[in-house]
């Protein structure tokens, strides 16, 4: 960090300078790039180191680095760089936390980036998607010069930076530690497989859980962290130690177990555990994985010796009924009856408000996992309606929002396109980026409502995939949500349309109108699709209300 003179130079300077305001992501890889967790990195990448480690998982004058680190900005900003100026990098507080000390702008291929690092263009996988579909299309590189970290409220005293874990290593004494890389919480499997690593490698045991960002759909870290905490216990005195990794993940595989281990080695580990399909983003829409179960293990363990850190491997571990205990799948004998619940199956059985199996996991981690995800029944809920304009998606999520109050149970808002447009966008036009802003407003309001255990209608036209996927993922985070298309014909639409908006966007007075003039993405991923000409709106609401009873997330609506 800058010394305060400095710092007040900085600030001062800084007023003139173009600013950028970190995404939760930058914000992570800043964190670690100003507290030496990304050692020998100093600042995001410039092109030739960028390449390089494309190409080579090595940094242009050679060490080992897997995993592009990447400041994106949008093109106006990249437009008003130069190299040797300066960006003023901030929190979404406006709080400058650093400058970056440009030496490169470009404009990356990232589809290329993606096959060079993940291995596929899929947006299937979830690294993949956000490079491509949330990533801004310039990159800036150049040295940081730090003010201050970002600021974290919660489990301070668990946020060590690499020198604080460092110093608390030597000061226990602890010359060799392996560090366990986790996003899930710890069940019965990841105590066994640490507590036998920790042997087999003669160390003590860094829990070193991430609680940047992590997959979609992941349990959030404020229950992952009670829950590791809840499990400590249960390990030998003075031979564990709890922190927290400010990392966002990528779930690259292979690349991201090396660059897991090169993290670990810059906080003080000497080993590094690594199981089956470590940071692995599971499969693609066919069911094929992306990588195999051990291919993380095969690249660490050829560059493991260069790193200087050691792979503690493990294979995937499954109970043994008859020993009520766990093991590696090579140690079970032929014949022998496992059991195995995979995470889909634990989601599940909560959603249910079913018990988990105490073979499974620890009474107190169970608590905390039922605590924060209650059944769906008792779950706030978005239902997102898209479609054309004049397909009936307001009359369907009015009739929709009588039928939710008539039930009861649950507050219920429903968000109007009009609506919306009046009272939250009411500045806002309707080029893309505007309409991609209203939308996301939209989605932000009804994540709210949701996680505060409502009912959110919304009916806007949200005619573009990649906001309505990011609107899914803001919600779904914090409850359920339904996308339901309205697939009611164009010329159905037209000869509905009461504003006459249809012959206006024919004519040329309305720009960029949906359908005629822009276009609307059809959805693959809606659970209920209907269209409003085959049947009634009454008949569309109960088709919805079915799908939802169906779904676990109201009783009988019949």
């Amino acid at each position: 960090m800058a010394p305060s003179a400095e710092r007040a130079d900085l600030l001062d300077a800084s007023r003139t300078w173009p600013s950028w305001v970190l995404t939760a992501r930058q914000l992570c890889d800043l964190e670690l790039l100003l507290n030496g967790g990304f050692s020998p990195l100093r600042g995001f990448m410039c092109q030739a180191d960028y390449r390089s480690v494309c190409d080579r998982m090595r940094l242009a004058n050679g060490p080992l680095w897997s995993m592009p680190i990447t400041l994106d900005v949008s093109e106006v900003v990249a437009q008003a760089l130069r190299p040797g100026e300066a960006l003023a990098l901030r929190d979404p507080e406006g709080v400058m936390l650093a400058a970056l000390r440009v030496d490169d702008v470009w404009q990356p291929d990232r589809e290329a980036e993606a096959r060079a690092v993940f291995g596929t263009t899929s947006r299937d996988h979830a690294g993949v998607a956000h490079l491509l579909d949330r990533t801004q299309p310039w990159y800036a590189g150049g040295a940081v010069q730090g003010l201050q970290l970002p600021v974290h409220y919660d489990f301070r005293e668990l946020r060590l930076t690499p020198a604080e874990l460092r110093a608390e290593f030597t000061r226990m004494g602890w010359r060799r530690v392996v560090a366990f890389q986790t996003r899930n919480p710890l069940h019965r499997a990841h105590q066994e497989l640490t507590m036998r690593a920790a042997k087999a490698a003669q160390a003590n045991l860094l829990i070193h859980p991430v609680v940047g960002m992590t997959k979609p759909g992941d349990v959030d870290h404020y229950t992952r962290v009670r829950c590791y905490q809840a499990v400590l216990a249960r390990y030998p005195q003075h031979t564990v130690k709890l922190s927290l990794l400010p990392l966002a993940m990528r779930m690259g595989g292979p690349r991201e177990a090396l660059w897991h281990a090169t993290i670990r080695k810059n906080f003080g580990c000497t080993h590094f555990i690594v199981g089956r399909d470590h940071a692995g983003p599971g499969a693609d829409k066919t069911g094929r994985p992306f990588y195999g179960p051990y291919d993380a293990q095969e690249l660490l363990s050829k560059h493991q010796e260069e790193l200087g850190v050691t792979m503690v491997p493990f294979q995937n571990m499954v109970y043994l009924e008859e020993q009520d205990a766990y093991f590696p799948e090579d140690e079970v004998p032929a014949g022998a009856r496992t059991l195995n619940l995979s995470g889909t199956e634990l989601r599940r059985r909560l959603a249910d408000g079913r018990d988990i199996p105490k073979w499974f996991t620890f009474p107190e981690v169970a608590r905390e996992l039922i605590r924060s995800y209650p059944p769906r029944r008792n779950q706030g809920l978005t239902v997102f309606f898209t479609g054309l304009s004049g397909s009936g998606k307001s009359t369907i999520a009015n009739v929709l929002l009588i039928k939710f109050l008539e039930m009861g149970g649950r507050p219920v808002t429903l968000l109007d396109g009009d609506i919306v447009r009046t009272h939250l966008s009411s500045e806002l036009g309707f080029s893309k980026e505007h309409r991609d802003l209203n939308i996301r407003r939209i989605g932000f309001v009804a994540a709210e409502i949701t996680k505060n255990g409502g009912i959110a209608i919304c009916a806007p036209i949200a005619p573009y995939d990649s906001v309505r996927k990011d609107v899914r993922a803001m919600i779904e985070s914090v409850g359920g949500m339904l996308l339901v298309h309205v697939a009611t014909p164009l010329e159905v639409c037209e000869q509905r349309d009461r504003k006459g908006l249809y012959a206006k966007a024919r004519a040329g007075i309305v720009k960029q109108f949906t359908g005629i003039s822009d276009p609307y993405e059809v959805p693959t991923d809606a659970e209920v699709v209907v269209d409003a000409s085959a049947v009634t709106p009454e008949e569309a609401a109960q088709e919805i209300l079915l799908r939802l009873e169906q779904m676990g997330y109201i009783g009988d609506c019949r």
